[in-house]
């Protein structure tokens, strides 16, 4: 069986009852927490959750109960799960990191509020109708992952310039995700004159795939897809990475840290402080039509200068000196 961590919570209420009626009540309010990560990899993101809700002056084990769910990238659970969510009562779901998991609490309810936080424009998406009033039951923050994949992929061509043939790793799972990471990364090499080789993992086995196809074909460095997913398998990535000696780029830190060679993205651990902030608010009272979507502002590029040295890449004085981080 998956491993879960579910936290225990007493009882379920109707989602639009405050938070002190629900105290009245003898219960706690739960909120549904749903993330695309697995729960080895958690620590560090529901520390960031937890900040933001005690921010608010809401604690877990106090005034409210957060009940987790990790996907592990299996995107074919969410219609039961949101199913259960909701036909159990919970007073907030929020879905940190997932576009696929919002898009889903979305279609399954229009009256409980979804906090989340996405790669994509959540407009565009038609999570809310407007950033600034969102008018519905769902609110969070964009973090532009998909925005910023063009300069991620020009940091790479400076750090490996004689790199002409480079393998793109999409999970068709996260549909969405694949085409706006398809369209930004075709118009970025073609002004980079880059060749793009585009390969699909949605398994474990389906990246050990991968990587032999990309062997096989001689493929000059890669570029990872900003996906829950393959964060979730950043150790198997970073040893087929180092194991074939292929220069990668990834759009979060974590990658990077289990030694991958580079990264550019956002502070992913902060939209889930984000994620957070915006939940306690409205377990406090707050509707979420009024709470503007957030965007990020955080960026960081990180180099892991040992795995530079073990692919013979001399680091660009230059790169050197914008990095946020410098991993020895």
């Amino acid at each position: 069986m998956r491993r879960r961590d579910i936290l225990t919570f007493l009882g379920g209420a109707a989602a639009s009852w405050s938070l002190a009626a629900r105290a009245q009540q003898g219960a706690l309010p739960v909120v549904g927490f749903v993330s695309a990560r697995t729960p080895d990899e958690a620590s560090r993101y529901t520390a960031a959750f937890r900040k933001g809700l005690n921010g608010t002056g809401i604690i877990e084990g106090q005034n409210v109960a957060v009940e987790y769910h990790w996907l592990d990238g299996q995107y074919d659970r969410l219609p039961s799960l949101m199913t259960d969510l909701i036909r159990r009562g919970v007073a907030i779901i929020a879905t940190p990191g997932s576009g696929p998991a919002a898009l889903a609490a979305k279609a399954a309810t229009a009256t409980i509020p979804i906090v989340f936080s996405v790669a994509e424009d959540p407009v565009n998406l038609g999570l809310v109708t407007n950033l600034a009033r969102p008018g519905g039951n769902a609110t969070g923050s964009n973090f532009f992952a998909l925005e910023v994949a063009a300069k991620r992929l020009g940091l790479l061509h400076e750090l490996v310039p004689k790199a002409a043939r480079v393998a793109l790793l999409v999970n068709p799972a996260n549909a969405t995700n694949t085409e706006s990471v398809l369209r930004e990364i075709s118009e970025a090499a073609r002004a980079l004159g880059l060749q793009i080789q585009v390969l699909n993992a949605g398994s474990i086995r389906e990246i050990d795939a991968a990587f032999a196809a990309l062997v096989r074909e001689r493929v000059d460095a890669l570029f990872i897809s900003p996906e829950s997913f393959f964060t979730s398998r950043r150790v198997q990535l970073a040893t087929l990475a180092a194991r074939n000696a292929i220069p990668t780029a990834y759009s979060n830190r974590d990658l990077v840290e289990a030694g991958g060679l580079m990264s550019y993205g956002t502070d992913i651990a902060d939209t889930y402080r984000q994620v957070g902030e915006y939940t306690g608010r409205i377990l406090k009272g707050a509707k979420p039509a009024d709470l503007p979507v957030q965007q990020s502002t955080k960026f960081e590029f990180v180099i892991n200068l040992g795995t530079a040295r073990a692919l013979g890449i001399e680091v660009p004085p230059g790169l050197l000196a914008i990095a946020d981080e410098v991993i020895e």
